[in-house]
């Protein structure tokens, strides 16, 4: 598959009257253009229908997460009960902690990275109050070595020999936010099993990003969001997987909505909850069916494109970009060298004035992504990123 096969079926950002080389689907997917005629579609049916659109739109209200199932679970790697598009990462992450961290004396522990992004960080900061825990006791913090920035999982195994008996969960995104580390899903999460930690996943930065194989890798649970590299729009939906284990068995316990409970059932209104088999049963309320929408148009483009093609023309795109960067003086790329260690993300440490280069950049077209206190983030998406953007990219960062 050709890098940017795709790129006719976006809207692409304008700087200076033409196109922008826009680096930044690690933070903000590009929007398809087929995402305005879903969406009004939508509009038109509830202008048209009101109330009873939930039946007899074009695309029924009542089942329409249900339409995305396939495509989620195929891009995941996992049984379509696995999964279901719901709520936001951070509250999607907060439900499966509820179900997932069970601390007791023995246990009581939460394993993180240690530049986890800040709100995972709060996330479970906040588990660990909520349980009558001090976070500073009871989170530990996976670290890179002295003077590195991505994380040895030699490091990790050292870490679950001395307290792994201790640790109730281990919480890591698939890749990193900063560093743009892939980290070994299926090895660290088989590691974790063997000292019987539940192993959770935060894949904002990898779902659409990398080919994953959930179930079979025996994950527990899974969070992400769906603006990144799944192009559904800015704070859209989000996304979780429960692993079969735990969600066809309907005694693990959740924190419960009547969107969880029996579809049968569940207008009868006075029932006792009686919860979906699958990841379904951890909805709590109906869902917003624009974002939905939204997402439809994207997730057709994946589904015709193929995840495991994309993450080839991904390799393709990171390599280019990382070859040529490696030779410019100023710029230390802290993302692994290792094209299975990372997805479409590099991350470049740049000194001195790295702003000023990162402002330099702004001007020339070039949408990316500034992180303090040093480092520009670029992701060049196979969807519609060129290897024309990528020549464009380089040669403006070498006219500085």
């Amino acid at each position: 598959m050709k890098t940017g096969s795709y790129r006719n079926q976006f809207h692409i950002p304008q700087v200076n009257g033409q196109d922008s080389i826009y680096l930044c689907g690690n933070s903000l997917g590009l929007q398809p253009k087929k995402v305005k005629e879903y969406v009004n579609e939508e509009l038109e049916d509830w202008a048209t229908l009101g109330v009873e659109g939930h039946l007899h739109a074009r695309h029924p209200w009542l089942p329409y997460h249900e339409f995305l199932t396939k495509s989620v679970a195929r891009l995941v790697g996992a049984n379509q009960s696995e999964v279901v598009v719901m709520n936001s990462l951070t509250v999607n992450l907060h439900l499966l902690m509820a179900s997932f961290y069970k601390p007791d004396k023995k246990r009581f522990k939460i394993l993180i990275e240690s530049d986890a992004f800040p709100s995972d960080r709060y996330a479970v900061a906040s588990q660990a109050v909520w349980h009558g825990y001090d976070p500073h006791e009871a989170i530990i913090l996976w670290k890179p070595e002295e003077g590195e920035y991505t994380l040895r999982t030699e490091r990790l195994k050292s870490l679950l020999e001395k307290e792994g008996e201790q640790i109730a969960l281990i919480l890591l995104g698939g890749v990193n936010y900063y560093t743009g580390q892939y980290f070994d899903i299926q090895e660290i999460t088989a590691l974790g099993h063997q000292y019987g930690i539940t192993m959770g996943w935060d894949l904002a930065h990898a779902a659409g990003n990398v080919d994953m194989q959930l179930h079979d890798w025996k994950v527990d649970f899974a969070a992400w969001c769906s603006y990144k590299y799944l192009n559904s729009g800015p704070g859209s939906l989000g996304g979780i997987f429960i692993h079969d284990n735990h969600g066809l068995d309907l005694s693990t316990p959740r924190l419960s909505g009547w969107w969880g409970h029996n579809k049968e059932t569940r207008f009868r209104m006075r029932d006792e909850f009686d919860p979906l088999p699958g990841a379904e049963g951890w909805q709590l309320s109906n869902p917003p069916i624009l974002p939905l929408a939204a997402m439809r148009a994207s997730l057709e483009i994946f589904d015709e494109a193929g995840i495991q093609n994309l993450r080839a023309a991904s390799k393709l795109n990171s390599q280019i970009l990382f070859d040529a960067l490696s030779t410019i003086p100023q710029i230390k790329i802290i993302t692994p060298s290792d094209p299975e260690q990372r997805g479409c993300q590099l991350s470049l440490l740049v000194t001195p004035h790295g702003r000023q280069v990162f402002d330099r950049l702004s001007k020339a077209g070039v949408i990316a992504d500034w992180r303090e206190p040093d480092v520009i983030r670029v992701a060049a998406a196979p969807l519609y990123n060129t290897s024309e953007d990528i020549d464009r990219f380089v040669s403006i960062l070498n006219e500085g």
